[in-house]
């Protein structure tokens, strides 16, 4: 008996990833192929992609390993870094996040792979979880709305700011910054206050403000408390005098801390910033991590981001959905203040279930050991006669030692502790959660004092004013009282999961919103110590391993989408964006064209696009959308003849936003460089490129991409994200840059746009991974596949649905859009009504009414299998007839399948008076019984919870028995 010879070098070489990642195997291609009228991908790639923009040759990355030898690469990389015990504090701590947690939220798919919950029926769990969220933030801070997360500190101060200037009386004067704030969040509030003409002034505010500031005007101001010094102060005096002004004050505050000390609320704060990073989320070199923001009642409608509230459903139950959800930037376009149109979700549940777990005791004990471990360590080095500089302090002091930090701090750090190194002088030093006795003998050791800790604690006393110790109660509502021990820990987490759909239970086939598979070994590394704790203001030399890492992904990201230069600080697309804006701007001032600032957007722009542009200081100009779905060129050019001296930029997504291949990009960008203006090729569709079109080749000078799309980065149920900009060479001197980290930009830079030097580094191991599993023809085969998905869908759901608009040879690029509008006129069924019924048979729905009203937008992403493509256009081509049915009479209008979808268990039982069965209602043809996905509640009722907006925990009545 003999066996089919393989050689060794074969099989070593194992089952290449992108069999993993892509979904339809050789033979299901070959039947979707066929189905389209086509015999290769190669074929359907020639044939969809118009050749002025494909790319003469194939991507020169390194051919794709196995998922050992990639984790394996990872470790090595991993062990370059040296995990001190950080104590450098500057708002960002080490955290113990507890397992139950870790395991069951962070490394949890049912997390984060979920979507952002804008299909709030199957998105409770997650909803209820944010809703935890923003109940400790408000009451932590002690103001009444707080938003469902921010995308960190810097960036929630700087979106205050431009609140600040929205709501307050005083229109014109200065924002006014206490010299104590972090020097990051500074920083970032000068790059955004600088292209809109806000003058930002930084002074000490310890003893007011000085008269020659009060008589300018000040709009709004900014403290830290405590301050980056660790200073606590009482700052109601200050922010009397500035109500005085007419200014409107924001506290950054440590939610840790205020666990101990008066709340801004209380002392008179108008607005509350800060991270949730210490409540159980990893530094990861800098993020990701929940920013928050909580507001006074009457700002509660002007919040940027997002906010959950309560609101009904079609029984009369209370539910959870985004309130106000078509938030500002789809609304008010260019005259939104923010661009922010996402949040950090995973991160924020993991700080809320944090609260959950700890309760308020329990955040309070580690607050009181937080602050004990700092006043020993005080105590100790003022017996050893160094001089502490601040005698009320929550967790970090600053010791002065003339001549001597740079010595001390590196003592320590042979001691392997890292200490901040504020000056020549000065020494900064931070306790937190994971500090202990042996961390306090080294401090004190490199400062060369000797301490019994035992006689230290005997002898120290505490540091917090007494007029600031709080006396109110927080997180008083059951949900923090109630999960003490891991096994109710762990069962509370599996209910919310079960309420929620993911990518773990099925198909999301958003458009314009890509849900790839997040695989399990690109999202293993993110949790590993050497990556999860570093601190993001580490030497260099202890982040040789995360240096290396994003070096060659900032080089292997700039090689696929044709740029010289990447920038990873952006830690969302709308951050990227603004950060490419930036770039050009400061390119044309360098030039002297100062009156460069008309950004033309087409019409069918996503909204951040506009709010991006007005962020940047360029006046938006819209340009027509053709009825094909593509740019009006006849407009274009007019618009550019128009303002050919003050052109700066052309925004444009490509593939279009209606999911085409338009094959005038090339032209439009000529006539743009022509007038000397610069093109801005909106990289959110770059799923449909990579391997087969460079945009820094075919016109592009800026992209900003979207890590959580394209390069598989999980969604997180709406976070978190990372939105990396690409360069041409002559825009490379313009990218971020950062203060605390010279290495993480270029000098010229237009400043940091994110807190952290490198954004959310934390998660740049999965794209990492991504692109190295892969090599260059697994990532053009992706692409190939996700096109090849969306033109099989629309082919199957033609003769059902009109497809609104195609490219080439009536091919759609990796989306496409199906239009109701002609059936809602026809039978009265509406585009909710079908995105609900999706849910019935077991879907997410496709994003719905984007860009065009009525209709829907369908993305299969290429790693869904032809089993599963099929099972949604059986449930769509089921739907129709559904459709059908009520158009004929058979069916009622108002009492039919879709118009009460969805259907939950509970609406089974009782008296069944619907003229159509139970089993229709929720066992519709393809649905296998025994794998029902049940909704949690019924239809939602938006317009009840925008005009009532709640913000606070779920119900107490939930709670009972």
């Amino acid at each position: 008996m003999t066996t089919n010879r393989i050689s060794l070098t074969e099989l070593e070489r194992g089952t290449p990833f992108e069999q993993r990642h892509i979904g339809p195997d050789q033979a299901a291609q070959a039947k979707m192929l066929a189905h389209i009228g086509f015999g290769s991908l190669d074929e359907l790639t020639a044939a969809a992609v118009p050749d002025v923009i494909k790319s003469a040759e194939a991507l020169d990355l390194p051919q794709g390993r196995t998922e050992a030898e990639v984790l394996d690469e990872l470790r090595g990389l991993a062990d370059r870094n040296r995990v001190l015990s950080s104590m450098i504090g500057l708002g960002y701590y080490g955290t113990f996040t507890p397992p139950v947690i870790l395991r069951n939220v962070m490394e949890n798919p049912a997390w984060y792979t979920a979507y952002t919950p804008y299909q709030p029926e199957i998105s409770q769990g997650r909803l209820e979880a944010l809703l935890n969220f923003q109940t400790m933030v408000a009451d932590l801070t002690g103001l009444p709305t707080s938003g469902a997360s921010l995308l960190d500190e810097g960036t929630a101060a700087a979106e205050a700011m431009a609140l600040a200037r929205r709501v307050g009386k005083v229109k014109k004067g200065v924002f006014l910054v206490d010299a104590d704030c972090l020097p990051q969040t500074v920083a970032v509030i000068e790059t955004r206050a600088e292209p809109t003409g806000v003058e930002v002034v930084v002074a000490d505010l310890s003893d007011g403000i000085p008269a020659e500031i009060a008589e300018r005007g000040v709009f709004g101001v900014l403290l830290q408390y405590p301050g980056a010094s660790g200073a606590v102060r009482d700052p109601r005096a200050l922010i009397e005098q500035a109500h005085e002004l007419g200014a409107i004050v924001t506290v950054a505050a440590d939610l840790l801390a205020l666990t101990l000390l008066t709340s801004p609320g209380e002392l008179g704060a108008d607005i509350a910033v800060g991270t949730t990073q210490r409540f159980g989320v990893p530094m990861g070199f800098g993020g990701p991590h929940a920013g928050f923001m909580a507001v006074r009642e009457k700002f509660a409608r002007s919040l940027p981001g997002r906010l959950v509230g309560v609101s009904v459903d079609a029984d009369g139950n209370k539910a959870y959905r985004l309130a106000l959800q078509t938030r500002e930037q789809h609304i008010r376009r260019e005259k939104a203040t923010s661009n922010i149109c996402t949040a950090q979700v995973l991160l924020a549940v993991m700080a809320g279930m944090y609260a959950v777990y700890h309760g308020p005791e329990g955040l309070a004990g580690i607050a009181r050991r937080t602050h004990r471990y700092a006043t020993v360590l005080a105590e100790g080095l003022r017996a050893g006669g160094i001089e502490v500089l601040h005698g009320t302090y929550f967790d970090t002091l600053t010791a002065r030692v003339p001549g001597r930090a740079a010595e001390i701090v590196a003592a320590a750090r042979e001691a392997g502790v890292n200490l901040r190194h504020v000056d020549a002088d000065l020494v900064g030093i931070a306790c937190d959660e994971t500090t202990g006795r042996a961390q306090l003998t080294a401090v004190l050791g490199a400062f060369g004092v000797q301490g019994d800790i035992e006689q230290l604690d005997a002898a120290a006393g505490d540091a917090l004013p007494e007029s600031l110790l709080r006396s109110d109660d927080y997180l008083a509502h059951p949900v923090f009282h109630q999960y003490r021990s891991e096994t109710a820990m762990l069962r509370y987490l599996r209910t919310l999961a079960d309420r929620d759909y993911a990518l773990d239970r099925g198909m999301i086939p958003l458009g314009s919103c890509t849900m790839k598979l997040n695989a399990t070994t690109e999202m293993e590394p993110v949790t590993w110590p050497q990556f999860g704790a570093l601190h993001p203001f580490a030497p260099v030399d202890q982040a040789q391993g995360y240096l290396t890492l994003i070096q060659e992904l900032e080089e292997r990201l700039a090689l696929v989408t044709g740029y010289d230069k990447v920038s990873l600080q952006p830690n969302a697309g709308s951050q990227g964006e603004l950060a490419g804006l930036l770039a050009v701007r400061a390119y044309h001032r360098a030039n002297g064209d100062e009156q460069r600032t008309v950004c033309l957007i087409p019409s069918s722009a996503h909204g951040t696009n506009a709010a991006s542009a007005v962020m940047a200081g360029m006046k938006v100009v819209v340009v027509k959308t053709g009825e094909d779905g593509e740019v009006d060129a006849d407009d274009l050019h007019a618009k550019i003849e128009q303002y050919r001296d003050e052109l700066a930029v052309l925004m444009v997504t490509y593939p279009s936003t209606h999911g085409v291949f338009e094959e005038h990009i090339t032209q439009i960008c000529a006539a743009v460089h022509d007038a000397g203006g610069q093109v801005y090729v909106d990289g959110a569709n770059l799923n449909a490129l990579v391997g087969v079109a460079e945009p820094g080749k075919f016109g592009g000078d800026v992209s900003h991409l979207n890590l959580h799309k394209t390069f598989c980065i999980p969604h997180g149920g709406g976070g978190p994200g990372v939105g990396p900009v690409g360069v041409r060479a002559h825009l490379a001197p313009y990218l971020p840059n950062h203060p605390l980290q010279p290495t993480a930009g270029p000098e010229t830079g237009v400043g940091p746009i994110s807190a952290a030097p490198w954004g959310s580094a934390g998660i740049l191991p999965i794209s990492w991974a991504y692109v190295r599993l892969m090599g260059g023809e697994g990532l053009k085969r992706a692409t190939q596949v996700a096109v090849l998905s969306a033109n099989y869908i629309a082919k199957r759901l033609e003769p059902h649905y009109p497809v609104l608009y195609t490219g080439p040879g009536g091919l759609v690029a990796h989306e496409c859009i199906i239009d109701v509008r002609p059936l809602t006129k026809a039978t009265g069924v509406s585009i909710d009504d079908v995105a609900k019924r999706l849910i019935d048979y077991g879907f997410h729905a496709p994003t719905m009414s984007f860009p065009v009203a009525g209709t829907l937008m369908i993305e299969p992403t290429e790693s869904e299998d032809l089993a599963e493509l099929d099972r949604f256009c059986d449930a769509m081509i089921a739907i129709r007839a559904e459709i059908e049915k009520v158009g004929t009479g058979e069916w009622d209008k108002e009492d039919n399948p879709l118009r009460n979808a969805p259907h939950t268990a509970a609406s089974l039982t009782g008296e069944w008076t619907h003229p159509y069965t139970r089993e229709e209602a929720v066992h519709p043809a393809g649905v296998d019984a025994a794998a029902k996905y049940w909704p949690p509640v019924r239809r939602i009722d938006g317009a009840f919870g925008d005009r009532n907006l709640v913000c606070s925990c779920p119900p107490l009545e939930d709670y009972d028995g």
